[in-house]
């Protein structure tokens, strides 16, 4: 509601229309008139007065039609009435405010019943007027709410669906790589392809028998210590963890994501897998569980990719080069890493090794050039210390 309140008198007798505009001017409030129902209408169309004041006896359109009109028009905002009649009779009075009339007087207008119903009706029109603003401004706050509700569901839903990518990612691959390959959006890197890859393949000497003879519970006691312990050094050389195999793991390096030194990285997570198991072995051998550890590296093609089912997939790679490993690995003897000759060429300088010669793998058809890594160089620690680290471990197995 404005401030002042505009009114409007509608009356055809201009001597009634001025004694109303200057009582109600004398109080401060803006006045607009009209002579008959039909300039009221427009006048309130283009003024949207506070209050009409309306005569009901005018030609052209009398006050019970008009006020019918403007209760009828619902472009416009609620505008309380007033009826302004010569006439007392009770008829007349229910016929106006069943036309939609709020309130009436009768004429002569006494000055103080004139001021009183003004000042009703206007504080009806601001209570209504507020009214209308809380419940807009809710309507408003209701639909911001659903906006930001939606917008809130399509985040969840798109966080979720980051948190389930992520984690059938780290089920295979260092947690730095899968938060690389979901930041990026790439998860097209995934599908089946082909790449030259180091694989490293590795299990327990001796964890067959140990487990004919251990109790089932003793059993998963010791393959948690070992996953436990070889877990964290995959993360950090940052190679993918392709399967478990019992007490076996393959490590694939240079997928998904490629990398410069596939061969080292896999030669140098080698070590530090076969140190941890040596502190390990200690702790089991203690306990009368007689475990060993070894290792198998090769180089090579294959195909990678996902397979599996509709609701279970893993990635995994195809190839010669994954059998390789895997039969070097069991031709390992405790605390050997054997290599393939390319592999050996391509940690020159990184690693010291020993030449096995040529060996007969188990399904392949000719012998393959096999060395077993003595140590890093890096490390700083001769190849004799490391020889004989090898040698006392292999004598108490």
């Amino acid at each position: 509601m404005r401030e002042p309140a505009r009114i409007l008198v509608v009356d055809d007798v201009p001597d009634n229309l001025e004694i109303l505009q200057m009582r109600l001017e004398s109080q401060g409030y803006e006045v607009a008139t009209a002579g008959d129902g039909v300039e009221a209408l427009e006048k309130i169309r283009e003024l949207l007065p506070d209050l009409v004041l309306l005569d009901i006896m005018m030609p052209k359109m009398d006050g019970i039609e008009a006020v019918k009109r403007l209760k009828a028009d619902r472009s416009l905002p609620f505008i309380p009435v007033i009826l302004v009649t010569a006439r007392a009779d009770a008829k007349d009075v229910i016929a106006g405010l069943e036309s939609g009339g709020d309130d009436y007087l009768t004429k002569p207008v006494d000055h103080a019943a004139l001021s009183a119903r003004v000042r009703s009706m206007l504080r009806i029109k601001a209570l209504h007027d507020t009214v209308q603003a809380q419940a807009e401004r809710l309507e408003q706050q209701a639909n911001e709410l659903v906006a930001w509700n939606k917008t809130l569901e399509e985040r969840v839903a798109a966080q979720l669906g980051e948190i389930e990518r992520m984690g059938r990612l780290k089920q295979f691959l260092a947690p730095q790589i899968a938060e690389t390959i979901i930041s990026s959006g790439g998860e097209a890197i995934l599908d089946t392809h082909r790449r030259d890859i180091v694989v490293l393949f590795c299990d327990m000497r001796g964890f067959t028998a140990f487990s004919e003879t251990a109790e089932p519970e003793d059993i998963i006691t010791v393959l948690r210590e070992y996953h436990n312990a070889l877990g964290p050094l995959i993360h950090r050389h940052e190679g993918t963890l392709d399967r478990f195999t019992g007490d076996g793991l393959i490590i694939i390096f240079n997928d998904p994501i490629p990398c410069s030194d596939p061969a080292r990285r896999a030669v140098g997570l080698a070590v530090e897998m076969r140190d941890a198991v040596r502190s390990l072995a200690q702790s089991w051998s203690s306990r009368g569980y007689e475990i060993g550890f070894g290792i198998g590296i090769s180089q090579g093609y294959a195909t990678l990719g996902p397979i599996g089912f509709e609701g279970r997939s893993d990635y995994t790679a195809i190839g010669t080069v994954i059998n390789v490993a895997a039969r070097l690995c069991a031709e390992a003897k405790n605390g050997q890493i054997l290599i393939t000759q390319r592999v050996a060429a391509e940690i020159d300088g990184f690693a010291e090794v020993e030449s096995l010669g040529e060996i007969a793998l188990k399904g392949l058809g000719r012998p393959v050039a096999t060395l077993n890594v003595l140590g890093l160089i890096r490390t700083g620690r001769s190849s004799a210390t490391e020889q004989a680290s090898t040698a006392a471990t292999d004598a108490a197995s």
